[in-house]
Formats: C-alpha cells, sequence, structure tokens
C-alpha cells in the first residue's frame, strides 16, 4: 500500500500507512505556515480492502467549519469524481472505503491541473476572435495568461472576469471553463450578443503557483492575492501587479471575480457595498444582476451570503472592493460551495466540477442581460 502526492497540487504527509485499517496522514500547510486545507493524494495497492483514512489535523485548519457536514471526493481516474461519507469529530477528518482499482484518488474538491488549463487555453484560441498574452512570468516560472474575446472598439465595453486567486479553490476554474466554451461557441446567440457590445478579459488562474504546489490561499511568496490588490507589489504578488496595471489600460465596466467558500454550502454573490463611492445606482446594479442570475439558475440563491460590510469600511485590499471603488462599475465576486449547495443537495456528487460548468454557463446570460441594460 501506498501513498502518492508528487504530482500536480498533490498535498498530504503520511504519518503511517502500515495498516489499510488506520492509515493516519496530515495536511501541509501552505507556503509561510498560515494557511492549509487543501488535500489531494493517491491510495495505491489497495484494491478489495477496506481503508480508514484519518486526516489528524483537520481540526487546525484555516476554515474547520468548513469540514463540518463535509463529503470527501473521490475518483478512479480524476474525471469522474463522487464524494463518500465523511465524518469530522472537530479536530480528525476520516472516511472509509474499499477501493475497485488499484489506484484511487482524494481530495479536498475535484483538482483542475494546470496541463487542463492550457488545454483550455488552446482550445479557446482555436477560436475566432479570442488573443492570449502573458501578463507575467510567475516567481515559480508559469505564465499568467490573460485573454481577450471579443474585438475592441470604443462603443464596446470592458468586462472583466478573473477566477481562483485561491488555489485551492479549484471550482472557480471549472466555472471558467463552462463560461469559456459557451462564450467561444459561434452558434450560441448569447454569446454573439454579448460579444457585439462587449470585449471579455478573463485571466482563468491568477495564481499557477499555488495551484501547482497544492496551497489552499497563497501564492510562492505566501502572499493572500486577494489581500495585494490596494499595493500589489511587482516581486511578491505581480499576478496582482500586472493584472490590475491591465485593467487601468483597458478601463473597467464589469468584474467579476469567481471563488469557492469553505463553510457555505450555497452559491452566492457578494458586491462591494462598504466602498466610500457606493450609491444606490450601484446597489441597484448589484441586486438587479443577483436577481437575474436567481432567475436563470436555480443553482444561484441571495439568502445566505456574507453579511454586508457597513458603508465606508471596504477592505480595498480584495479585488471586488478596489476595482468598485477605482472604475465605479459593477462590481463583484461570485461564491460556489466545498460542499454540497444545500438548496438542490446532489449527495453522490456534491458541489462538483459539472455543476461549477453549468453555473459558468449560467452567468453568461446574466451579464448580457445586464450589458443590454
Amino acid at each position: 500500500m501506498h501513498i502518492n502526492k508528487h504530482f500536480d497540487a498533490g498535498n498530504i504527509e503520511v504519518l503511517s500507512a502500515d495498516s489499510a485499517a488506520n492509515i493516519r496522514l496530515k495536511i501541509r500547510m501552505d507556503e509561510g505556515g498560515r494557511h492549509g486545507q487543501w488535500f489531494f493524494f493517491q491510495l495505491c495497492d489497495a484494491r478489495s480492502e477496506t481503508c480508514t483514512i484519518t486526516l489528524e489535523n483537520a481540526g487546525d485548519m484555516s476554515y474547520p467549519e468548513g469540514f463540518v457536514d463535509y463529503r470527501v471526493a473521490t475518483s478512479a481516474d480524476l474525471e469522474h469524481w463522487h464524494r463518500i461519507e465523511t465524518h469530522f469529530d472537530g479536530q480528525q477528518l476520516s472516511w472509509q472505503c474499499t477501493p475497485a482499482s488499484d489506484a484511487v484518488y482524494f481530495a479536498y474538491f475535484a483538482p483542475y491541473s494546470f496541463e487542463r488549463h492550457q488545454q483550455m487555453i488552446g482550445r479557446a484560441l482555436g477560436t475566432s476572435g479570442v488573443s492570449a498574452e502573458v501578463l507575467c512570468v510567475t516567481p515559480d516560472g508559469h505564465p499568467l495568461t490573460l485573454l481577450t474575446i471579443g474585438e475592441p472598439a470604443d462603443h464596446k465595453k470592458a468586462c472583466w472576469v478573473i477566477a481562483r486567486q485561491h488555489p485551492g479553490e479549484t471550482m472557480a476554474e471549472w466555472w471558467v471553463e463552462g463560461f469559456l466554451r459557451r462564450l467561444t461557441d459561434p452558434e450560441d446567440a448569447v454569446a454573439r450578443a454579448l460579444l457585439d457590445h462587449a470585449v471579455v478579459y478573463l485571466v482563468p488562474n491568477m495564481n499557477p503557483d499555488g495551484s501547482v504546489r497544492g496551497h489552499l490561499r497563497v501564492n510562492a511568496h505566501a502572499i493572500n492575492l486577494n489581500r495585494a490588490w490596494k499595493e500589489p507589489d511587482q516581486i511578491t504578488s505581480p499576478e496582482v501587479f500586472f493584472t490590475r496595471q491591465r485593467m487601468h489600460e483597458t478601463g473597467v465596466d464589469f468584474f467579476l471575480d469567481v471563488h469557492g467558500d469553505e463553510a457555505l454550502p450555497y452559491n452566492f454573490i457578494a458586491g462591494a457595498e462598504g466602498v466610500p463611492r457606493w450609491i444606490e445606482a450601484m446597489d441597484q446594479e448589484l441586486q438587479n444582476f443577483k436577481q437575474r442570475l436567481m432567475d436563470i439558475t436555480p443553482a444561484f440563491q441571495v439568502e445566505y451570503g456574507y453579511e454586508l460590510t457597513p458603508a465606508g469600511t471596504a477592505d480595498l485590499r480584495k479585488a471586488t472592493d478596489y476595482v468598485a471603488e477605482a472604475f465605479g462599475c459593477l462590481s463583484m465576486t461570485l461564491e460556489m460551495p466545498f460542499k454540497d449547495a444545500a438548496n438542490q443537495p446532489m449527495p453522490e456528487i456534491g458541489w462538483s466540477p459539472g455543476r461549477s460548468k453549468r453555473l459558468g454557463s449560467a452567468c453568461l446570460d446574466a451579464m448580457w442581460q445586464t450589458l443590454e441594460r
């Protein structure tokens, strides 16, 4: 029996794996030691054995409440993921399984590999009206890629979408895959209409270094990118520095930052209500977008989400707040669950790659309706 982690986004430490009935593991913390929660590993040579797996330090992670009512994701082929019964006692996260194959994977959420990221970019570039540029090379040497979909023109709005500032929130890039596939479909009437009015600037993965390293929240320099927007550093947070620079070159009329939330079992949107320049018209735009998305898909809801930030107390280190204040546009954070969606539960798969992609596709309708108005 073997535990493997030496692959893209792998994260685990083996404490004991002498007995299938008592496999003891530990989640490795992100660079800097302040954050941790993401795990992803492979169990080999345990076919037909009843395995009990325990993550001993789950209660010490960044969001231990994220493990309450959580079910671990598992797959034999890295394509088809399902959830299995999982127990959390406040400190240890454990589950039992009997592998039907010689190798099986377990993860906090279905991973999105850097190879798949590159393939998605390649597919997009194979369609008309799509171009790519490398905003910077990250500290670990990965390209930070910006896709431009549509032909810029004076009358067109600049719509910016970024995803996966927090690398462990892989549902964000699954969302991008669904969003981008529909946006680049020449037979999709909504996509064509949207691109008549707008250019979409898309960064599919803001944090490739953290993604490959198997981090939950930070980049190679232990920086939480979603706390770097007010004063990004060209050395320690180049991902934000160069993205923000490009945004100021194009202007921003619409902004969406795609994330995942560890604790809340819902899809929801957080706005920028606390920024100093917030006015009633901005609030109305935000409420209208949320209502449109809720009308389009029952996967989205508005009852549960974050508490509103009091007026004038926004954290301009966050992307959504910075963009709203700098550009005065509709600026939002979309959150998806690591758990199941409580308003539409599917226990066998929980919130999943496929459901994330479908929400990405649905958001295209809400964007188009917003731009039309």
